[in-house]
């Protein structure tokens, strides 16, 4: 893969929008309508989503970059990049998608900014970089103090308007600690992170209260903590994880990684479209890697 510096709009092409196994709506569950207008970015082969940097949508976020999922391939008919739109943006409690596209100009879309140097992206097997971070006990801790245990981070922000991004992620780590802790003979030798990329705002008094949203007062197994952010220069580009900061708001796209117990990477996911079993799965068979080394040794 190759990294695109994130110093334009364009450049954040966000990866997380695709979800084939997208959950169904409660029944009766409230969604809100908001109208929006922006300029089509990408559109995907298998048109699962759209990326429209849209201008501001009046009572809910900002203007920014963001893939929009789509439910019906057939809205993205006659539409390609460059396009004006005007468009509705639905959320609901767990989801959120575009709908009723009008196409009312064009565009001139600026080129990708060039990549100014190689960037030798992590793969699987490679030894991944100690990361330091505040937790939200206010501690110091570093991701190498994890050796000897599969771990799983994800990064996200607590101010995250869209459900489809930050809340799922964090949806999923707790659906997939509820499968570890409910395995039988699984191991015990896993950590969860869930690591904000907005120290600024979101200090320890901050991540303890959203922590309490997804583990209630069970902190087993799972730590929020933030990422300096030149902690995050360094490590973004590698792991291809892309973050803008539009005034005041984030953009920004999915990477959660799973470490072995000698803290290399074992899976990297990529989006939201894995499933918190397949994040168990993950975790559980990097955890085992611990025993299979030690009784080489």
């Amino acid at each position: 893969m190759r990294y695109i510096y994130f110093l334009t709009v364009l450049c954040l092409l966000v990866g997380g929008g695709c979800k084939p196994n997208e959950p169904a709506e409660a029944p009766g569950a409230t969604t809100q309508t908001y109208a929006a207008h922006g300029v089509i970015q990408k559109i995907p082969a298998d048109r699962h989503f759209v990326t429209i940097a849209h201008e501001a949508i009046p009572g809910y976020m900002a203007a920014m970059t963001m893939d929009f999922p789509v439910k019906d391939a057939n809205a993205l008919n006659g539409l390609a990049p460059g396009d004006v739109v005007n468009f509705q943006l639905v959320v609901s409690t767990n989801n959120d998608w575009v709908e009723n596209l009008r196409r009312t100009g064009q565009a001139t879309l600026p080129a990708a900014t060039a990549t100014a140097g190689a960037v030798n992206e992590l793969k699987s097997g490679d030894s991944m970089p100690d990361m330091t971070f505040t937790t939200e006990a206010g501690t110091f801790r570093h991701l190498a103090d994890f050796r000897g245990s599969a771990v799983a981070f994800t990064f996200f922000f607590t101010q995250c308007p869209l459900p489809d991004y930050c809340p799922r992620m964090n949806k999923n780590f707790a659906a997939a600690r509820e499968l570890l802790q409910a395995t039988a003979k699984a191991p015990t030798n896993w950590q969860l992170l869930s690591l904000s990329f907005d120290p600024d705002k979101d200090t320890p008094a901050i991540l303890a209260n959203h922590a309490a949203i997804y583990r209630g007062q069970n902190a087993s197994h799972w730590l929020f903590a933030a990422v300096a952010t030149s902690q995050l220069t360094a490590i973004a580009p590698r792991l291809d994880l892309m973050i803008m900061r539009q005034n005041g708001r984030i953009s920004h796209n999915l990477r959660t990684v799973v470490l072995d117990p000698q803290g290399c990477i074992y899976r990297q996911f990529d989006g939201n479209q894995w499933t918190p079993q397949q994040l168990a799965d993950a975790l559980r068979d990097a955890a085992r890697l611990a025993t299979k080394s030690e009784s080489r040794s």
